[in-house]
């Protein structure tokens, strides 16, 4: 594959790694005795290890109704990892915390992590890995929009 086609599959291959991360995660989490997690619910912990800690921001990062969040969050509250506490600054909203479960599956999904980047690093090399975590951690603006095409005009 050239350079324009890998540009071009950009996307397709941030998912592909992204995938890759996510099952050797919950493959290392097995390994250390932790049940199953579904991607749903790996997602909801990721975002609520990035500060993420109202159901509504988490709905809106995953581009999920707020009822398949409150589903999702409702298995891991059932599993033990997550609590639901009020908001001290409005009475009506309540926040996720983690449980101390969930920390210490926590701790153990970021030494997977550690593995993970070593184990890629040994394949593809760590210096291109590092450039690669660089260029990541970049700050790329916010997303681009585009405008809606004329009412009753047909996608070409």
């Amino acid at each position: 594959m050239t350079a324009d086609e890998d540009i071009r599959h950009l996307i397709l291959s941030l998912l592909q790694g992204f995938y890759w991360f996510d099952e050797g995660l919950q493959n290392y989490l097995r390994s250390k005795g932790w049940p199953a997690v579904t991607r749903p619910q790996s997602m909801v912990m990721a975002n609520v290890v990035l500060g993420f800690r109202r159901p509504s921001d988490i709905a809106r990062n995953m581009d999920v109704s707020r009822q398949a969040i409150h589903a999702t969050i409702n298995q891991m509250i059932k599993l033990g990892m997550l609590a639901l506490q009020d908001d001290p600054t409005n009475r009506r909203v309540k926040l996720l915390t983690m449980t101390p479960l969930g920390e210490q599956m926590r701790a153990d999904a970021q030494q997977a992590m550690v593995v993970l980047a070593d184990e890629l690093g040994r394949r593809v090399g760590r210096t291109q890995l590092l450039k690669t975590a660089h260029l990541l951690d970049l700050d790329w603006g916010p997303p681009l929009t585009f405008p809606k095409p004329p009412a009753g005009k047909k996608p070409a």
